[in-house]
């Protein structure tokens, strides 16, 4: 009867979490759509889907239809703010003091700190919008650009408190959530813009072939997602014990470091990073003219980039994210180490030594996957299967295992609550 009660308990607070998190996606995909006061969206369709800024913006989103809405900007400020403030607590010793020692209410500082970033990102992002749409409007004027710049950045601070809520009250992270629900209301639309623009290049051989290749890479993502190094660890108790043998140890005493610690993240950070230069020639800051032979050999350019700033985010994000210096000393404070090696400053070389391996293995894997699809392209002459990539793919993939998590982390904390009781 009681673990009746326990299941149904756990059931009701799932429930109301995924409804909470469904009601606020729907009302951002609805806001998507609302267009901006005073243009005319009809000029926009044809020109803005050619443009570099709607394939950024489409890349997690839907690329069919492009309306200029309240909430085309999305969750994508945030993200350049969240860019940002990992450099500069990096790099700034006040802010990496605010993050580590001062707990909760540093982190809350933190976060408060980003928000006003991702309010200026989002307000450069607008108005280099603005600035790219004096060439196709032909109503265009300051007091008009004014009025984009604002519902943009409007749009954007608000998509950054539904994701806050969705994270709160709902279920997943609200960032990632937006992102996954944008892939996949644009997959139908691929699937039938590759059927058709490719049909003279689809035969079953090819569609064998990317079938086989699409099974490989899913099964790659799983094992960059849930592949770990386990480390096995052991207390003062156990050490005082006659030569512990580490097999005998308690399988549940143990750092896992996973393969690919950053998730998503860098490859997010990177699309974020390469639409840079995009803005700025748009925004006249840097002269299209004066680059003639990056424009030749762009693709080439962009690629190289987009494969080296994935290593690098990762590196930089595993860093951040597990520190062996503090893995050390927490170790130490819970006299607790790892079998066969001192404490100290050689477990700090051992962690070290071990995160750089498996960080590089996942970073190097993480950024094959994510250029995998225009080999494809490249050989068996597909066109639009970016979208349907390992970019997408790994993007859709991580969060619904991180949901799955999720959700079995909240009806164990309930079933755990209600014994309490």
């Amino acid at each position: 009867m009681r673990t009746e009660r326990q299941r149904n308990a756990g059931s009701n607070i799932l429930l109301k979490r995924i409804l909470v998190s469904l009601a606020l996606l729907a009302f951002v995909r609805i806001g998507t759509f609302l267009p901006v006061p005073g243009i005319e969206q009809s000029y926009l369709t044809y020109y803005i889907q050619n443009s570099s800024i709607a394939r950024f913006v489409n890349t997690f989103s839907n690329d069919n239809v492009f309306v200029l809405g309240l909430f085309t900007l999305n969750i994508f400020p945030y993200i350049n703010a969240s860019i940002l403030m990992q450099v500069l607590v990096g790099v700034i010793p006040d802010l990496k003091r605010l993050q580590k020692e001062e707990g909760a209410p540093g982190r809350r500082k933190i976060n408060q700190i980003t928000r006003f970033v991702c309010l200026g990102w989002a307000i450069i992002q607008s108005s280099s919008i603005a600035i790219f749409l004096k060439k196709i409007l032909f109503n265009w004027n300051i007091e008009l650009a004014f009025e984009i710049v604002i519902s943009l950045t409007a749009g954007a601070m608000i998509v950054l408190w539904i994701s806050e809520l969705i994270t709160e009250y709902g279920l997943g992270n609200g960032a990632s959530l937006l992102i996954f629900t944008n892939i996949a209301s644009s997959l139908p639309n691929l699937a039938k813009s590759i059927l058709t623009e490719s049909s003279d290049y689809l035969n079953p051989v090819s569609i064998f072939l990317i079938a086989v290749l699409f099974f490989i890479v899913m099964c790659g993502i799983i094992l960059l997602q849930e592949g770990s190094r386990i480390i096995p660890l052991i207390s003062a108790k156990q050490l005082s014990q006659n030569n512990p043998v580490v097999s005998d140890l308690p399988k549940n005493n143990y750092i896992p470091l996973r393969l690919n610690q950053a998730g998503v993240m860098p490859i997010i950070f990177t699309a974020s990073i390469l639409v840079l230069p995009n803005y700025l020639i748009n925004a006249g800051i840097i002269p299209i003219a004066t680059l003639p032979f990056l424009l030749k050999s762009s693709k080439l350019i962009y690629w190289v980039s987009y494969f080296t700033l994935i290593l690098t985010f990762s590196y930089f994000y595993s860093t951040i994210v597990l520190n062996p210096k503090e893995i050390s000393e927490d170790l130490q404070k819970m006299a607790v180490s790892i079998p066969g090696v001192p404490p100290g400053k050689a477990t700090t070389y051992y962690l070290k030594q071990i995160m750089k391996r498996i960080t590089f293995i996942g970073a190097f894997f993480l950024a094959i996957l994510t250029t995998f699809p225009n080999i494809i392209e490249a050989v068996l002459h597909v066109s639009n299967l970016k979208g349907l990539g390992a970019t997408s793919l790994l993007i859709l993939v991580g969060v619904t295992l991180d949901m799955t998590r999720q959700i079995r982390s909240v009806i164990l904390s309930n079933i755990y609550k209600e014994m309490l009781k």
